[in-house]
């Protein structure tokens, strides 16, 4: 059973008397709730270091309608109230700067707001008012394997914060009636006050990596791996150390998730173009009229998760970029650009190994989604670096080979013509000196009727070069 399919269900046991579009407030409330007593008793317990147990341990509280010596009244039905490893996720955003009168304010203070899922999970995703936080319903499979990933997480997250996975905050669960709703907290990759021009969910698969007809006509709607290649045909360019940042940052993310055996995870890529500002500038106010302010979450923006020394971070993630990675299009319009890898609680097990056996049937295997790790992994980073993701190329002179070969060959037939017109210059020189000597033979073989003289005058021409040239000139006088 999906986990929309689940809520359906506790939400009409849950509320049955109330009306539909109470009955998602009633629910947010309920989750409200919950957090808020279980962080807010979390304050008493000292700080420590975090033991292997604590990734294991459940903590449960039933909050009845009508109150308890420990709980408070409330106007929801009964229900109980499950915190998973809380020490442990205490630990996760004390790394991230989350204080705990921070955490209940954007989670408890301000009401939830509902956000649409184009996905085929049916999870149900909740935004912050202040758009630091998203909690979104998973299925009980996918809660079973963060509990079990959480020791590896933890050892991830101290070796590297700067990460685009995801980054998991909180995980509970709300029971009531027979009914179990899995809910995780998370970081929101996407911030409100940032309209989104185009968004994408890619995962680096062909196989139906297509938009629907019904999300195609939402007003901003998840296009997919193939409606990026018709749309972006060039990709997105960046400066080289971005470049390279960023996908040395996707390289160890993706080593980390196939060495848990975890595949089918996509990147959320947001494109918000600068030149546009028509109605959805750079920090204008979220759906709900008030404007969010910028994310204080160390480590949460776009530009702050790729690798780097950091200052490069903190010099662009002001109030007019959000945390954007400045890029451009090959046609120079300039970009923001935010990102980060989502739905990584999809561990290659033996259902999605049949999955992938069946489809690989009837279709190409490699193209379609479900696959191996490493595969997916190595599939994943090349359609990344090679269609999506560009270095920019600086502009160089570099004379092409047709330019060099034409300079050569203009370089021979100077030479050429300057060495025939010398030769030329010394063969009628020579035939003017042949010329001379058999005019004089046949001279002396008249006898001596005649006496010729024979005056040869050297001329001398010195040009700006200085080079010598000697014509002689032949002078018959006949006496």
């Amino acid at each position: 059973m999906s986990a929309k399919c689940a809520t359906v269900r506790l939400t009409r046991c849950f509320f049955f008397h109330f009306p539909v579009k109470t009955t998602s407030s009633a629910l947010k409330g309920a989750i409200q709730l919950g957090i808020g007593y279980t962080v807010g008793n979390l304050t008493s317990k000292p700080d420590r270091d975090v033991l292997m147990q604590d990734f294991y341990v459940v903590e449960s509280v039933f909050l009845p309608s009508e109150g308890s010596n420990l709980t408070p009244a409330h106007h929801y039905p009964d229900f109980r109230f499950k915190t998973y490893a809380p020490l442990a996720f205490r630990y996760f955003r004390d790394l991230f700067g989350i204080k705990p009168d921070d955490y209940l304010y954007s989670l408890v203070n301000e009401p939830l707001i509902e956000l649409t899922n184009p996905g085929a999970s049916g999870s149900l995703f909740y935004l912050t008012s202040d758009d630091e936080f998203i909690i979104k319903t998973v299925q009980h499979k996918e809660a079973k394997f963060l509990q079990r990933l959480l020791p590896g997480y933890y050892m991830n997250l101290n070796q590297n914060p700067r990460t685009l996975l995801p980054k998991f905050y909180g995980l509970y669960c709300i029971q009531s009636g027979g009914i179990n709703i899995r809910l995780v907290v998370m970081n929101n990759v996407l911030p409100r006050s940032v309209k989104m021009h185009y968004k994408y969910d890619l995962k680096g698969s062909t196989y139906k990596r297509r938009a629907s007809r019904k999300e195609r006509e939402k007003s901003c709607p998840t296009y997919k791996d193939l409606d990026f290649q018709d749309m972006h045909e060039e990709g997105l360019h960046f400066d080289t150390e971005t470049f390279n940042n960023i996908m040395k940052t996707l390289q160890r993310d993706c080593r980390v998730l196939e060495s848990f055996k975890i595949m089918d995870y996509s990147l959320l890529l947001g494109v918000h173009v600068l030149d546009h500002r028509e109605g959805g500038e750079l920090g204008q106010a979220g759906g709900d009229g008030r404007r969010p302010v910028g994310q204080r979450v160390l480590y949460s923006t776009a530009m702050e998760s790729i690798q780097g020394d950091g200052k490069a971070a903190e010099a662009v993630t002001t109030d007019d970029t959000m945390g954007g990675i400045p890029a451009k299009t090959h046609k120079d319009e300039k970009l923001l650009i935010y990102l980060g890898i989502i739905d990584i609680l999809q561990s290659y097990r033996f259902i999605k190994k049949l999955e992938h056996s069946w489809k690989a049937l009837v279709y190409d295997g490699d193209s379609v989604s479900v696959h191996r790790p490493g595969f997916y992994a190595s599939r994943f980073l090349k359609f990344l670096s090679t269609r999506v993701f560009r270095k920019n190329q600086p502009f160089r002179f570099s004379p092409s080979k047709r330019t060099r070969t034409s300079i050569h060959a203009l370089k021979s037939s100077s030479q050429e013509i300057l060495s025939s017109q010398a030769d030329e210059r010394h063969g009628e020189d020579r035939r003017d000196r042949l010329g001379g000597a058999r005019s004089l033979a046949s001279l002396d073989g008249q006898g001596k009727e005649s006496n010729i003289i024979y005056v040869t005058t050297n001329v001398k021409h010195e040009n700006k070069r200085q080079t010598l040239e000697a014509n002689e000139t032949s002078t018959f006088i006949q006496l």
